[in-house]
């Protein structure tokens, strides 16, 4: 902090003669100007770049890379080795002739080693490996899935920020324009124009717009601790900011059919799904080859007196009358059909969201129309007519007070149909899997 004040006093040439109290209020009021205001497409980079949920989905996919290296690797020799006939217990006959006797525990020892390997038959470690790399396939989709539901969030949020700015800014500029109608009729009071009574209303009600400020001021607040979570950013929130189109918002410029298209081909869901189903066949010839003989090839050679040394082979061959992987293969070409069942459901769902956030989406949109072409400004000309005929004592109090609330009320409704309609519109890129309203 001292570092910070003593930087700021030289960059701008300040001397210590000047009151510390002078300093301290121009470098906090500097501080608190300097906001630093993201637009969404900051704000979505930002988000990938930090956020723990995608970080963690991104390592389960190095996970399922690893286990391609598993699923390839190859069966494990094994070497084996022994030594029999050794006679701890009994002394033999020295060399020597001399009819002593000598300890000699391995004089008839006989060494013997071995060497198996277990060759994999059927495409074993082929069909492991493809089935590792459709797994893999199917976690990228499932990765761009869960970017896709975890943006929404984002982008909701964004916009609930956005809204709060709004509307927080009608709640401001509601209150200096009562303050103004204040301060004339305070003018008119003075002069006999009006009675005590009808300005202790008329003050009365400014709390009114003093509650709409406060309660703003505390939703712009929330929506952004909000948004910060989402970001896992500790950023204080009176530094941080989002800007971005809210009532310049954008049109709707696709059909319901095109919109059908664009989700089936994006929907990282429904992909996942049809990857599944392609796995569970590639799974299911897995659970067939390992249903076939793997024969062992074995090696040994050993001592045997009088040989020195000899050489053996074998093959070793299961007999698979029992167990041929049975269950297996009826689980793995059931998983074929549950897997294309679940297809199907994804497809439906993607249908039923596209269709659901149209039909918002447009609602939201005709009644806009009718806010931007007639509402907005028949509310403002009756507020600001009733207005100048008070002022003037051409209307009554009662009729002023009910324009300015007619207006509060027609512009806050406004303000938060912009906003529904921009969530119905994230709601339309969830349900298509793409950004078709920004």
């Amino acid at each position: 902090m001292q570092r910070a004040f003593g930087a700021f006093c030289h960059h701008h040439g300040l001397v210590w003669r000047l009151p510390l109290g002078v300093l301290v209020v121009s470098y906090l009021t500097q501080c608190a100007s300097a906001q630093l205001a993201f637009t969404w497409q900051e704000i979505r980079d930002r988000f990938r770049m930090v956020n723990p949920t995608l970080l963690a989905g991104q390592i389960n996919l190095q996970e399922s890379k690893a286990q391609e290296t598993t699923a390839y690797l190859r069966p494990n020799p094994d070497l084996t080795s022994t030594i029999d006939q050794i006679n701890p217990f009994t002394a033999q006959p020295s060399p020597s002739g001399n009819g002593g006797n000598s300890y000699s525990p391995f004089a008839f020892a006989e060494p013997y080693w071995s060497a198996s390997y277990l060759h994999e038959r059927g495409h074993k470690r082929e069909l492991r490996l493809e089935s590792a790399q459709k797994g893999t396939a199917v976690a990228v989709s499932q990765q761009a899935d869960l970017e896709r539901n975890l943006l929404f969030n984002l982008h909701t949020a964004f916009v609930q920020t956005l809204q709060a700015k709004a509307v927080l800014a009608l709640a401001q500029e509601n209150l200096a324009y009562y303050d103004q109608m204040l301060s004339v009729s305070n003018d008119r009071f003075k002069a006999g124009d009006i009675a005590q009574v009808d300005l202790d209303r008329l003050q009365v009600q400014r709390i009114q717009y003093e509650s709409d400020v406060q309660t703003g001021m505390v939703n712009l607040r929330t929506a952004k601790i909000q948004l910060l979570a989402l970001l896992n950013d500790r950023t204080p929130v009176e530094q941080f900011d989002v800007t971005g189109r809210f009532e310049d918002y954008q049109d709707l410029m696709v059909t319901q059919e095109e919109l059908h298209a664009v989700a089936l081909a994006n929907r990282p869901d429904l992909k996942a799904a049809a990857q599944s189903i392609d796995k569970a066949q590639t799974d299911y010839r897995l659970a067939v080859a390992n249903g076939s003989t793997d024969p062992t090839f074995g090696m040994d050679f050993a001592r045997n007196p009088p040989i020195p040394v000899y050489l053996g082979f074998s093959v070793t061959v299961p007999l698979r009358i029992f167990d041929r992987n049975q269950g297996e293969k009826a689980r793995t070409q059931l998983d074929i059909s549950r897997n294309q069942r679940l297809r199907d459901a994804a497809e439906a769902q993607v249908f039923s969201d596209v269709d659901s956030a149209f039909a918002t989406v447009n609602s939201n949109l005709t009644l806009l129309r009718r806010y931007k072409s007639a509402y907005l400004a028949q509310a403002g000309r009756v507020r600001d007519t009733i207005a100048f005929s008070y002022q003037r004592g051409g209307a009554s109090l009662l009729d002023f007070l009910n324009a300015q609330s007619d207006y509060r009320t027609v512009r806050l409704n406004y303000l938060n149909l912009v906003g529904s309609y921009l969530t119905a519109g994230v709601q339309l890129n969830l349900a298509t899997g793409q950004e078709v309203i920004e």
